[in-house]
């Protein structure tokens, strides 16, 4: 009959680890624990993914039931430490006993040997996860280095408290183990010689040997289930890691699952990718007391569809090669896309990892293609541009970058290495510098924005963003004289107030991009050629008679244009009102004025992009494609929209009729 009980390590004679040193291998990480336990668990289980299956990975946090909880506490507090030298059964005495169960399955389980000393080198992962620290991987091109990033399960146990419910292929088929390990301080029972040192290590399994040895087969099964674990097909492989007590960082459980969901997105996207029809690498799914929280997809997502479009161009031609010199090396692939888009607040995953609400950073990756971190380039000039990079290093190089990587992986430090080592991986960083400034300073190549926010969700900060400038269309301004020879364009008039601005005709508002200094200009229509001086020279005074007679129309603009979201597109709006009553013809005319330009872009260099005409949108949302928007004047007010240039400043014309040409 099986024996169940925890055992606690002693100092053997020739010494040990202790807890704490285990317990600091990962040092003082800059990242929360959580983020830690969704890329240290989700690298664990990539690189012990058989073949080219897809690894379906899972996040449970749970309250154990009063079915369960009686249970957990009988068969856990089985020869448990005491309170003071683990929390164990400190936690098992709370009121509501909460786990949080990470488990892949696709992968090979913990298989091979489960003793330390057995010379078996081929699958030796049970060893290397339960007993030893500090093994070198044996992976090849895997995203671990010495296992030291399984101290996060413990890190998040307020109980210092994991179980591991695996299952793996031996000889014969199949096995599944349970094993319960623990880790907090070391401490001694007695005092001098007849006293004995623990390591601060427990495990809790099979204690039949001189060992404790994990449950295995159908005990192991029987087990599982009486603790409510998730069980294994017949045919499947996998483990599970459940967490006692888990540290959620003073979140509530659902918060604490919604973030880990975003953990996810941020931190394991590249693995959500599939190409063709093909499955992606990796599935990814959190459960919180049962119910699923969704994991956003990338490449719906804001703005991290911005790196997985950068992803695609590094693994596409378009992608570039960075390469050092002395001696001159291959380091890696770099894809770069920059995109007008309007500033986003990110979810607080994303925040932790150092993303603002505008992109100007590098993903940097191995050949693994695990999110090493986000490396910040300069900031754009316009806060609506953004830029996002992907940098994948090349596989020979794989190993001097890892070398580079901290315990967290989260970070690639040349300072630590030597030699060529070194070269490599400082000069990465200077190419990476050099692209990104150059990228910056570049007013074109920038996609036109897109994104999946709800409708009315702009910000009118930007209103500040968006310079005015006042004209009169095909009026005549006759306050100055021209010069001979030269053709005059009249200078625009102060800008009038953003609120119930009036104007008579079409008017002009200009709005910068990638600069902030609008053409302060009237449109071409108002140009007129002059040859001679004198009195004769100045422009003939209109008629006296037909003005009384035609119906003056006016439009009153109600504020300075703005940036919007309609449809999933940024877009520039300009609200106005056409006041005087009766049927009337309202149409836009939009040009572009490029960055430091002088005038109107009328002749705009080829493939240039250029201002689109959206729509007409009236109070009520409803939206009007028509290019002539035929509207009866009074109080309500319309929006033009209009899908701007990006890296220009876009020139916005409305011109109002009656629909018969008169004004």
């Amino acid at each position: 009959m099986t024996d169940v009980s925890w055992s606690s390590q002693q100092y053997p004679p020739e010494g040990a680890s202790a807890a704490e040193g285990i317990r600091n291998q990962l040092g003082r990480p800059e990242l929360d624990l959580l983020t830690i336990l969704v890329r240290e668990s989700a690298q664990n289980s990539w690189d012990a993914r058989l073949g080219a299956n897809t690894v379906s990975y899972r996040i449970d946090l749970e309250t154990l039931g009063p079915a369960r909880a009686p249970v957990w506490r009988e068969l856990l507090t089985r020869g448990a430490p005491t309170k003071e030298q683990l929390p164990l059964r400190s936690s098992l005495s709370n009121a509501a006993i909460r786990i949080l169960t990470v488990s892949d399955r696709g992968t090979g389980g913990l298989g091979g040997p489960t003793r330390a000393d057995s010379a078996v080198v081929e699958n030796h992962d049970f060893v290397s996860f339960i007993r030893n620290i500090g093994e070198p991987r044996d992976t090849d091109l895997g995203g671990g280095t010495y296992g030291f990033g399984k101290g996060i399960f413990y890190l998040m146990a307020n109980s210092g408290t994991v179980l591991i419910h695996t299952r793996c292929r031996i000889e014969d088929g199949y096995e599944t183990r349970l094993i319960g390990c623990a880790l907090w301080k070391s401490y001694v029972v007695g005092e001098g010689e007849a006293g004995r040192r623990h390591t601060g290590r427990h495990w809790w399994g099979d204690r039949t040997a001189d060992l404790v040895e994990p449950i295995r087969g159908e005990a192991a099964e029987d087990l599982a289930r009486k603790l409510g674990l998730r069980p294994f097909a017949a045919d499947e492989t996998g483990t599970s890691v459940v967490i006692l007590d888990p540290d959620l960082d003073e979140r509530e459980p659902l918060e604490a699952a919604t973030y880990l969901a975003n953990a996810i997105l941020w931190n394991l996207w590249p693995k959500m990718l599939s190409e063709g029809d093909a499955q992606a690498p990796m599935t990814f799914s959190v459960y919180c007391e049962g119910a699923e929280v969704p994991v956003p997809d990338p490449r719906e997502t804001r703005p991290l569809d911005l790196f997985v479009s950068a992803y695609e161009t590094m693994k596409s031609p378009s992608g570039m090669d960075i390469e050092s010199r002395r001696p001159t090396r291959l380091l890696g692939r770099l894809g770069v896309e920059k995109r007008f888009m309007l500033p986003v607040e990110p979810d607080s995953a994303g925040t932790a990892l150092g993303i603002g609400t505008t992109l100007h950073h590098i993903c940097l990756m191995r050949t693994a293609e695990l999110v090493v971190c986000y490396h910040a380039g300069p900031k754009p000039p316009a806060e609506q541009v953004s830029y996002a990079g992907v940098f994948r290093v090349d596989q020979e190089l794989d190993s001097v970058f890892a070398d580079a990587e901290p315990p967290t992986h989260d970070a690639w430090r040349w300072q630590s290495l030597e030699g060529l080592s070194r070269t490599f991986v400082k000069q990465t960083f200077t190419k990476l510098k050099e692209k990104m400034d150059a990228l910056v300073g570049v007013n074109d190549g920038v996609r036109g924005g897109s994104a999946e926010v709800p409708l009315g969700a702009a910000s009118r900060t930007f209103a500040s963003l968006v310079a005015g400038a006042w004209g009169i269309g095909g009026a005549t301004d006759y306050s100055r004289v021209a010069r001979r020879g030269k053709t005059h364009t009249s200078p625009a008039p102060p800008a009038p107030e953003p609120t119930d601005s009036e104007v008579w005709g079409p008017t002009d508002a200009s709005t910068p991009f990638a600069t902030a200094t609008p053409p302060l200009h009237a449109p071409r229509e108002q140009s007129y050629e002059s040859r001679d001086t004198g009195p004769d020279s100045y422009p003939p005074l209109p008629p006296a008679e037909p003005f009384p007679k035609r119906r003056r129309l006016r439009l009153v603009y109600l504020d300075e244009p703005y940036f919007d979201v309609r449809h999933g597109h940024v877009v520039l709006i300009q609200a106005f009102r056409a006041p005087e009553p009766g049927p009337q013809r309202v149409r836009a005319r939009l040009a572009v004025a490029l960055s430091g330009a002088v005038g109107r872009e009328t002749d705009p260099p080829k493939n240039a992009s250029q201002p689109e005409f959206f729509g007409w949108e009236d109070e009520s949302g409803a939206l009007n494609r028509n290019v002539d928007n035929m509207i009866e004047g009074g109080d309500q007010v319309w929006r033009l929209i209009v899908l701007p240039a990006p890296d220009t400043m876009t020139e916005i014309n409305l011109v109002v009729d009656s629909g018969d040409g008169s004004r």
